[in-house]
C-alpha cells in the first residue's frame, strides 16, 4: 500500500504584531484598584448623588436616606471612594463632605480609551 505524504511547509506565524502602545503593570493595577471601587451600585448612585448636589458636593448625612444604607456603610463606601482618588473629604462640625474630584471620572474614561481601542484597517 502506498502512502500519500503531505507537502512540508514553513511554519507561518500566527501572532499578530502589537501596534499601539499598551498598558503598562503598574497603570494596569492602578486602574483594576479604581474600577473595583467603581464596580459597586451603591458606590455608583454615592456618585451621582453628590454630582447632583448643589456645587457638587455632599454631606454624609444627605446621602445616607437615598441609598437606604446605615451611616457606618454609607461612610464604608465613601471611604473606597476617596482612597480611589474619586472624591474628596473634608471634615466640618461632626460632618463630612464629599467632593467628585473634578476630571477624575474623565481621566479614567480618557486611560481606557487610549488603550483599549481597537483601530482596524481597511
Amino acid at each position: 500500500m502506498a502512502l500519500d505524504l503531505l507537502p512540508v511547509v514553513a511554519p507561518t506565524s500566527c501572532c499578530t504584531p502589537v501596534t499601539s502602545s499598551t498598558i503598562d503593570e503598574r497603570d494596569a493595577v492602578a486602574l483594576a484598584r479604581t474600577l473595583k471601587a467603581l464596580a459597586d451600585p451603591t458606590r455608583i448612585r454615592l456618585l451621582s448623588l453628590i454630582a447632583a448636589h448643589e456645587g457638587g458636593e455632599a454631606c454624609v448625612c444627605d446621602l445616607i436616606e437615598p441609598v437606604g444604607l446605615s451611616q457606618p456603610t454609607v461612610s464604608h463606601h465613601l471611604k473606597q471612594l476617596t482612597e480611589a482618588g474619586l472624591v474628596t473629604r473634608e471634615k466640618r462640625g461632626v460632618w463630612a463632605y464629599f467632593t467628585i474630584v473634578p476630571g477624575a471620572i474623565e481621566a479614567i474614561a480618557q486611560h481606557l480609551a487610549a488603550h483599549l481601542s481597537v483601530t482596524t484597517t481597511t
